[in-house]
């Protein structure tokens, strides 16, 4: 899976040349990860089918290994900034909205951050949500840290929203801060085992809408199995403001949201791969 395109036009470098957050820094809190009771999350809010079917209640994880130049988020990088909670604390929360979202043919997503981070504490928390609530789950995850996840752990999980940042793994490296592969293994391994998937697409002009690189991601993903929509997310600046505060450097502050023509051409390259884009 590759493009040969020249890769973006935007003058931008990694943001882990300005932010750190190397592989050493990933490997540590990897490392850290302890009592599959205990995690570090961000916030939580009830959301509408952006997240998965119906109503859910999503809950945000912190810690994440990349670092993507459009983050909307950049609070959630690092796992220990985040308010420890246990399990059983976290169940209650979902326990006051379980019958709610159940009603409204939701349940509960978790993303990030990168909610594989912490996966023993998420497999923890989404069985718990099978066997006390009986919830639908959904997971929404970059798949750069899938090889971290056992069967067991995917048994407990209903729909991946899995996003694919780039097609060209120079693109994907400029973007992120790190390799296209163990997404694309990921992917691969949840087609064959019949997992259900959601695959997101980040549109950004200048940087993820070359069409080669847009094929590149249509082409793999019409290979899969068990996707059962495409979602092509136009970039915009909600997140500009998260960077200032944390005096982060912000590379994308003139970057115009893609035009409706865009957005339409792109949405076309998926559905020419038999692909249902929504």
């Amino acid at each position: 899976m590759t493009a040969t395109a020249p890769r973006s036009l935007l003058p931008i470098t990694p943001v882990r040349e300005h932010h750190g957050g190397s592989r050493a820094d990933l490997e540590a809190e990897l490392a850290e990860e302890g009592d599959p009771e205990i995690g570090y999350y961000h916030s939580y809010e009830i959301t509408g089918a952006v997240n998965g079917p119906g109503i859910r209640f999503t809950l945000f994880l912190s810690g994440c290994p990349l670092r993507c130049q459009y983050c909307q988020n950049p609070d959630t990088w690092s796992m220990r900034d985040g308010r420890r909670v246990t399990v059983g604390r976290m169940l209650d929360e979902i326990g006051k909205y379980a019958r709610f979202v159940t009603t409204a043919h939701g349940g509960i997503t978790v993303s990030g951050g990168e909610p594989l981070l912490q996966v023993r504490f998420l497999q923890t928390l989404l069985r718990r949500c099978k066997e006390e609530y009986g919830l639908h789950t959904a997971v929404d995850t970059s798949g750069f840290l899938g090889d971290r996840v056992g069967e067991a752990f995917l048994d407990d999980v209903d729909l991946v929203l899995l996003d694919i940042k780039s097609g060209d793994p120079d693109t994907y490296r400029l973007l992120t801060g790190a390799e296209l592969e163990p997404t694309l293994r990921f992917a691969r391994r949840l087609s064959e085992r019949g997992s259900r998937m959601w695959v997101r697409y980040v549109l950004v002009p200048g940087l993820t809408d070359r069409e080669a690189d847009v094929e590149a991601v249509a082409a793999f993903t019409g290979t899969l199995q068990g996707v059962d929509r495409v979602e092509v997310l136009p970039f915009h600046q909600l997140g500009a403001s998260k960077w200032a505060e944390l005096d982060l450097r912000y590379q994308l502050g003139d970057v115009a949201p893609p035009s409706s023509e865009l957005v339409a051409r792109v949405e076309e390259q998926f559905r020419a791969h038999g692909l249902t884009v929504v």
